[in-house]
C-alpha cells in the first residue's frame, strides 16, 4: 500500500468499457478470464493512482466472484488484491467493506462454513491495518458473537462449553477500540459493555469449577477475568453516558458494575452504581416500578456497607431525600442507622425480618448475617460513644452476643480504626477512652484557662462599662 500521490491518468472510459464485457463473461461461466481482464486494467489504474477507477475494478471483481457463488475464488480475490504492491488503501476499504454487506446473507444461504471462511479472509487482510481498524473490531464482533452462541448451545457439552466462551471473550479483548479514532463514542462504549458482558459470563463459569476435582480453575476461579472487568469499566466514559440517547448503554454498564461489586461484597459501591440507575431519568420517572426498585437496592447496599466517612455521608444524604419517605418500611430502617442509639437485633428481625427475606438480596443467607453484623457494629459505636469504660458483661447483654462474638467483632472495629478499645480480660472490663499523656492533660488544662481568663476579663470590662454609664447617669441627674 503506497501513500497516496497525484493521478497520472483517468481509465474512467476503460473502466466503462470493460464492465460490460466481463460481465457477460461472467454470466456465460467464464468467471476466471473475467477477472484475469479486470486484473490487468485493475494494475494499471493502480500504477496511476486513478483511484477511482482501481475502486470499480476490485469491486466488480468480487461482486461477480459473488454473483457466481463461488466463495473460494472470492476469498482468493479479497486476498490477492489487498496485497497488491502500491494498493490504494480507499480501495482496500472499499473491498473490505462491500464483503462485510454479504456476511448476513451468505450465512443465511451458504451456511456457517462459508460465512467463517470470509470472516477469517476479512480478519486477515484487515490485521495490522489501522485505516481497517473499525471494519475489523465489527468483523471480530460477529466471530466472538458466533462462538459465544455455540457455548449456549443445547447440546455443548460443559468443557466445550467454556473453551467457546473462552475463545470469545479472547476474541473481542484483543481489540482495544478505546483507541480508535475512526470509531464514534457510541460504539466505542457498545464493544467495551461487550467486553466486560463476555468477561463476566467467562468467570462465572469459571467460579461455577471452584473446588471441582480435576477442573483447571478450580482453585482460582474466574478472578482474572473479574479484574479484567474492572479496567474494562475504567475505560468507560461516564459523562457520556449521561447523555440522554445513551441512557441504554447507562443501565447495561452499570448492571454489570453492579455484578462487579457484589461479587467482591463492595456494597458500598454497588450502593453508588445503583444511586446511578436511580438518577436516570426514566428509571426516576418510574415511581412504582423500576425506580421503586433501585431505591430499595440503594437502601439496601447502603445499610450493609461497612462504617466509614463515605457511607456515612451517603447514608445521611439518602435519609433525608424526599423520594425515601414514600418507603416506610426503608425509611425506618434507614432511621435506625442514622439515629445515635442502640438497634437490639431480636426487634430488628421480627420487624424487618419477614419482608427483607422476601427480597433478592436478603434471601441470601450471607447478606442477611452480614446485615447482622453492621447492626452489632453500629451498637458499639453508640456504646464507644457514651460509655466510658462498661463490662464485658454488659456489653454482651446490650449486643445480643456470645462473649467470643462480641470479643471478635469489637477487635474488628478497633483494628479497622473505627472505634478505639482496650479490653481488660482478668476484670471483664472494656475501656473505650484513650490513656493521656501527662503533657496533652497539661495542654488541655492551658487551654480551659485560657478561655476561663477570657471569660473573666470579657465580664469584667462589661462591669466597669456599665459602672461608668451608671456614673454618668447619676451626674446627670443631680
Amino acid at each position: 500500500m503506497a501513500d497516496p500521490k497525484k493521478q497520472e491518468k483517468d481509465y474512467t472510459k476503460e473502466v466503462d468499457a470493460l464492465l460490460p464485457e466481463v460481465q457477460a463473461l461472467a454470466k456465460a461461466g467464464k468467471l476466471q478470464e473475467a477477472l484475469d481482464k479486470i486484473y490487468v486494467l485493475e494494475k494499471q489504474t493502480r500504477n496511476a493512482s486513478d483511484m477511482k477507477s482501481t475502486t470499480r475494478l476490485v469491486k466488480e471483481a468480487s461482486e461477480l466472484c459473488y454473483q457466481a457463488r463461488n466463495f473460494e475464488a472470492l476469498n482468493a480475490n479479497i486476498s490477492t488484491l489487498s496485497k497488491k504492491h502500491g494498493q490504494l488503501k480507499a480501495s482496500i476499504q472499499a473491498l473490505v467493506e462491500q464483503a462485510m454487506g454479504w456476511l448476513e446473507d451468505i450465512r443465511k444461504t451458504e451456511g456457517k462454513e462459508k460465512w467463517l471462511e470470509l470472516i477469517e479472509t476479512l480478519r486477515t487482510v484487515t490485521e495490522g491495518k489501522i485505516f481497517l481498524e473499525t471494519p475489523r473490531a465489527r468483523i471480530t464482533l460477529l466471530l466472538a458473537h458466533y462462538h459465544e452462541s455455540l457455548a449456549d448451545a443445547p447440546s455443548a457439552t460443559p468443557a466445550s462449553r467454556k473453551e467457546s466462551l473462552q475463545l470469545a471473550s479472547d476474541l473481542l479483548s484483543e481489540l482495544q477500540v478505546e483507541t480508535y479514532s475512526s470509531m464514534d463514542r457510541r460504539e466505542k462504549t457498545e464493544f467495551l459493555e461487550e467486553q466486560m458482558r463476555l468477561l463476566i459470563a467467562l468467570a462465572r463459569l469459571k467460579d461455577s469449577e471452584i473446588g471441582q476435582e480435576g477442573k483447571k480453575d478450580s482453585i482460582g476461579g474466574g478472578e482474572s477475568e473479574w479484574v479484567k472487568v474492572r479496567v474494562g469499566g475504567r475505560k468507560v466514559n461516564e459523562e457520556f453516558l449521561k447523555n440522554k440517547e445513551n441512557e441504554d448503554l447507562k443501565l447495561k454498564y452499570y448492571d454489570m458494575m453492579i455484578q462487579y461489586a457484589l461479587h467482591d461484597s463492595s456494597y458500598l459501591d454497588a450502593a453508588k452504581y445503583y444511586h446511578k440507575v436511580w438518577e436516570t431519568p426514566s428509571i426516576k420517572e418510574d415511581v412504582d416500578g423500576r425506580g421503586r426498585e433501585a431505591l430499595e437496592h440503594i437502601v439496601y447496599y447502603i445499610v450493609l456497607a461497612p462504617h466509614d466517612n463515605e457511607q456515612s455521608d451517603m447514608l445521611h444524604r439518602l435519609f433525608i431525600d424526599p423520594a425515601l419517605p414514600k418507603l416506610e418500611l426503608h425509611y425506618a430502617l434507614v432511621k435506625c442507622f442514622t439515629t445515635p442509639e442502640l438497634m437490639r437485633w431480636p426487634g430488628i428481625e421480627q420487624i424487618y425480618g419477614p419482608h427483607l427475606q422476601k427480597t433478592s438480596v436478603f434471601s441470601s443467607p450471607k447478606l442477611w448475617e452480614d446485615l447482622h453484623t453492621r447492626v452489632i457494629e453500629h451498637n458499639i459505636r453508640i456504646v464507644s460513644q457514651y460509655y466510658t469504660r462498661i463490662t464485658l458483661t454488659r456489653l454482651t447483654s446490650l449486643l445480643d452476643l456470645s462473649q467470643q462474638q462480641t470479643e471478635e467483632i469489637l477487635c474488628r472495629l478497633v483494628v479497622s480504626g473505627t472505634v478505639w478499645a482496650r479490653i481488660d480480660r482478668p476484670a471483664g472490663i472494656i475501656n473505650f477512652r484513650k490513656s493521656r499523656s501527662a503533657e496533652d492533660v497539661m495542654n488541655d488544662w492551658s487551654s480551659d484557662m485560657q478561655r476561663l481568663l477570657g471569660l473573666v476579663e470579657k465580664t469584667w470590662m462589661g462591669v466597669n462599662a456599665a459602672q461608668a454609664a451608671q456614673s454618668r447617669a447619676l451626674k446627670a441627674a443631680s
